[in-house]
């Protein structure tokens, strides 16, 4: 019960990653406030349901990450359902592959507003609600692999990737004084909705599993783990780290 009696937000939360935290930090404790858009409010609403059968409390809110006064509202839901918010989770976002050369503009701009715009504005109304509160909070960033390699069909998804985890070092100076621990994580090669499609090539699928040297691609439950320990006091200590969860994949340069 490391999250025991807190209260957890993570945005994108009906599917994937997002899903996966929301429900193992219900397990670990905690009451859950989900944010969600492009998926139905019946995968939202399963996801709620997951969180209830562990004898904790949740919430779906339904708003576009990318529209900055989402995030007051996000939090403002949450506030009024659980009366505080202890550990925020900027999970969201998107990947449509495509090639650079003939990237169209509305593919590049709604990637930046939804992956870096609306993390940063998620995060500062975050951040304001913890400063009212006076008892400090944990905000995690889900960043990715991605910023540290480049992608040929993802020239417009690993900059905002990058933008996360420079984010979560500047907020951690910015929030120390406060309390409030900022750290990131960077997941691998998930097998998510983003990437089903282009996971479903079996010569592609072989290859980034042979990238990894515990031999399989990691699933959304790989980073319940670690975005837990970061939200939890086990971290009291740690602000400003990037934890890489990618099976190895970074390091092996064979």
């Amino acid at each position: 019960m490391l999250l025991k009696d807190k209260v957890l937000l993570i945005t994108g939360a009906s599917a994937g990653i997002g899903r996966a935290v929301a429900i193992e930090a219900a397990r670990q404790g905690a009451d859950v406030a989900i944010n969600y858009f492009d998926a139905t409010d019946a995968a939202a609403n399963d996801t709620v349901s997951a969180i209830n059968a562990t004898g904790r409390r949740g919430i779906a809110v339904k708003g576009d990450v990318a529209q900055a006064d989402s995030a007051p509202a996000f939090i403002e839901a949450a506030v009024k359902a659980f009366g505080k918010v202890d550990v925020f989770v900027s999970n969201a976002g998107i990947c449509p592959f495509h090639a650079f050369l003939d990237m169209p503009r509305e593919i590049f701009e709604r990637t930046m507003t939804v992956n870096l715009h609306g993390a940063y504005f998620m995060i500062q109304a975050a951040a304001q609600q913890m400063m009212k509160q006076g008892k400090g909070g944990s905000i995690i960033g889900v960043s990715s692999i991605s910023a540290y390699v480049g992608g040929e069909y993802q020239t417009h998804y690993t900059p905002t990737k990058a933008g996360i985890l420079s984010m979560m070092n500047s907020v951690a100076i910015a929030l120390g004084k406060h309390g409030i621990r900022c750290n990131a994580v960077l997941p691998g090669t998930i097998q998510t909705d983003i990437n089903k499609e282009d996971l479903s090539d079996p010569k592609k699928r072989a290859y980034m599993e042979g990238r990894v040297p515990l031999g399989r691609l990691g699933v959304p439950e790989d980073l319940a783990g670690p975005v837990i320990f970061l939200a939890s006091d086990m971290a009291r200590y740690v602000n400003g780290a990037a934890l890489l969860v990618d099976g190895g994949m970074f390091v092996n340069l064979q």
